[in-house]
C-alpha cells in the first residue's frame, strides 16, 4: 500500500482516495482532496494559505529542522526481503512515531509558554505606565498645571 503527499497541502493521500492530476510535460500531482485541487488550478501559494503545512512551517508553527523528518524520506534502494530487518523496521518506525510526538508536544508547550510570559511581560508594562504616568505627560502640560496652582493658591490667600 503506498501512501503519497498531496502536492498542495502535504498530507497522506490514501488508496482510493483524492485526485491524481498528469501534467503535459508527464509530472504527477497528487491531491487529498479536490479543495486542494481547486486551490492548485487557481495557482494558489501554499505558504500563502493557513492550513497547509507550508504555511505552518513557514511562519514557525509546527517543527521545520528536526532529525525524526529524516526517517521520512524516501529512498529509492532496492532491498533484498530479510524477515529481521523487516521487524526492526517496523519497530524502529513506532519508536520514530513516539519521539516525534513526544518532541512536537514540548515544541507546542515551549510556544504556549512563550506567548503567555509575553501577555505578562504586557500587562506588567501597562501598569507600570499608569503607575508612573506623571512621567510621561508632556513637561509643558506640567508646567501649566504648577501655574494654574499657583494662582489658585494666590486668589484663595486674596479671599481671606
Amino acid at each position: 500500500m503506498r501512501l503519497e503527499k498531496c502536492y498542495f497541502c502535504s498530507s497522506t493521500c490514501y488508496p482510493g482516495h483524492g485526485n491524481t492530476f498528469i501534467r503535459n510535460d508527464c509530472k504527477v500531482f497528487h491531491f487529498c482532496r479536490s479543495k486542494c485541487h481547486k486551490a492548485f488550478k487557481k495557482k494558489r501559494n501554499p505558504r500563502k494559505v493557513a492550513w497547509t503545512k507550508a504555511y505552518r512551517k513557514a511562519r514557525g508553527k509546527d517543527m521545520t529542522v528536526d532529525a525524526v523528518y529524516e526517517f521520512e524520506k524516501r529512498r529509492h534502494v532496492p532491498v533484498k526481503y530479510d524477515r529481521e530487518l523487516w521487524q526492526n523496521t517496523v519497530r524502529a518506525m513506532k519508536r520514530v512515531a513516539e519521539i516525534r510526538e513526544k518532541r512536537e508536544y514540548n515544541y507546542i508547550k515551549q510556544r504556549v509558554r512563550a506567548s503567555q510570559d509575553k501577555a505578562v511581560s504586557l500587562e506588567r508594562d501597562r501598569r507600570e505606565v499608569e503607575r508612573d504616568i506623571d512621567l510621561i505627560k508632556v513637561p509643558e502640560a506640567a508646567s501649566k498645571l504648577a501655574k494654574q496652582k499657583v494662582v489658585k493658591i494666590s486668589e484663595s490667600k486674596m479671599d481671606m
